[in-house]
This record gives C-alpha cells, sequence and structure tokens, in this order.
C-alpha cells in the first residue's frame, strides 16, 4: 500500500484518489490465507452492507490507509462494472472515462504505470 499513499500525497492536489472497499478476498467460510490467521486477520464474507462497511473500517485501520475509503454495497455492483476481483489500480478521467486500468493485484500493481497515467493526464 506504501507505493500508493506516496502517489497519493504527490498528486492528491490534483486527482481524488480513493480506496473502494469489495467483497472479502479471504474470508473465513471461503478461501483461508494462513498469514491471516497468522496475524490475526479472521473474517467471515459479509452478508450485509452494514457487515462490509465494519470490515472495511478495520481493514483500513489495520493497513493504515490514509486516503478515502468507500465500499461496495453487498450486491457487488462496482467490483462488477469494473472487473476489481482481487484488486486493481485504476484512474478515471472527467466524464467517467477509463484512463488507465492495471492488470489484477495485488501481484500485478504497477504503481508505475499508474504515475505515469496521472502525470500523461
Amino acid at each position: 500500500m506504501e507505493p500508493l499513499h506516496e502517489l497519493w500525497e504527490q498528486h492528491r492536489d490534483q486527482v481524488d484518489f480513493v480506496v473502494v472497499y469489495i467483497r472479502e478476498a479471504h474470508p473465513e467460510d471461503g478461501w483461508v490465507v494462513t498469514m491471516n490467521r497468522e496475524e490475526g486477520i479472521a473474517f467471515s464474507d459479509p452478508t450485509t452492507t452494514d457487515e462490509r462497511v465494519e470490515a472495511a473500517s478495520s481493514c483500513a485501520i489495520r493497513l493504515k490507509i490514509r486516503m478515502p475509503v468507500l465500499v461496495d454495497d453487498i450486491d457487488d455492483k462496482i467490483a462488477s462494472a469494473y472487473g476489481a476481483l482481487p484488486d486493481r489500480l485504476y484512474l478515471i478521467g472527467k466524464g467517467g472515462k477509463v484512463i488507465y486500468q492495471g492488470l489484477p493485484g495485488p501481484w500485478n500493481f504497477d504503481p508505475e504505470g499508474l504515475a505515469a497515467a496521472i502525470a500523461k493526464l
């Protein structure tokens, strides 16, 4: 998350940055990741938007996210519209045009590609 925080720090006066919390990637009642359990991270997959907001808040605090955090409703409209699972970087221009769509993360995150798209914009 730190390279994204650096981009946010550099460009937050020109670009509105947000993190959109979507479906829980590794819920206890789904695909459990051992590292999460070792770090005391254990969420069931939320079944209501309120539960998702609670999970997003906990995640934002634990990961020390400094950017604004939005939460996708339980119907997953944002994740579905943007193909955001498991996670992805986007730059949306004026009028809603997608200027940059990164590859699925977190392994393929390319903060430099996002930075280049911001500079070009």
